[in-house]
């Protein structure tokens, strides 16, 4: 009643979480099935997402921030609908992923759930540069919908950041306020790449 579609999630050690990507391409899905128009409404793990897809498929999401950044040592840590933890670095091809994101991940300070990590090369305020270290995958993903967004947040500046991940190229669109984070969408292109059938 309150939806066009419901999305279930999960990683590849079977915990559920939101995300990002995943949606965009579940929006294009449910799309190409005429289950939804251009526009609507999806409910996730941490709730509910508007969505757009404009004329050349690129996707647009509603993303859900439930916390402010909460400022550490080495960097920030946020909430976008999953934990991550934000690392500058001043060039992220440079960077031992896995090992230093595994440390984090596993921090007691981010128990029991653990974090998310990504590390982050600021080229401006309205560009950058990641790398993401995803829990439950337990090794770095090449693009990360929900990592991205946090990213943008804490080191890019309103009203839009482009995100340069080694799977593709994505767009964070917000507004801030004291820290307050609105309105804030996930966009990028998603597109059907190979179609089958599974017999159950």
């Amino acid at each position: 009643d309150k939806a066009d579609f419901r999305l279930d999630f999960y990683n590849p050690d079977g915990s559920e979480s939101f995300c990002g990507n995943g949606s965009r391409c579940a929006v294009t899905f449910a799309n190409d099935l005429n289950w939804v128009g251009k526009t609507g409404t999806f409910d996730g793990f941490d709730g509910l997402h508007e969505f757009s897809i404009e004329t050349d498929g690129f996707v647009w999401i509603e993303m859900n921030v439930n916390a402010q950044a909460e400022k550490h040592a080495e960097g920030i840590y946020i909430n976008t609908g999953a934990p991550h933890f934000v690392y500058p670095v001043a060039k992220v091809a440079d960077t031992a992923v896995v090992e230093t994101g595994s440390a984090i991940r596993y921090d007691n300070r981010f128990k029991p759930v653990g974090t998310n990590v990504n590390f982050v090369e600021k080229i401006s305020d309205q560009e950058i540069r990641i790398r993401t270290y995803e829990k439950g995958v337990e090794n770095e993903t090449l693009s990360c919908g929900t990592g991205v967004t946090a990213c943008a947040l804490t080191i890019g500046k309103a009203p839009e950041v482009a995100v340069h991940s080694e799977g593709g190229d994505l767009k964070v669109r917000f507004t801030e306020e004291n820290g307050v984070y609105a309105n804030i969408l996930l966009g990028g292109p998603a597109k059907k790449v190979f179609t089958g059938t599974l017999e159950l």
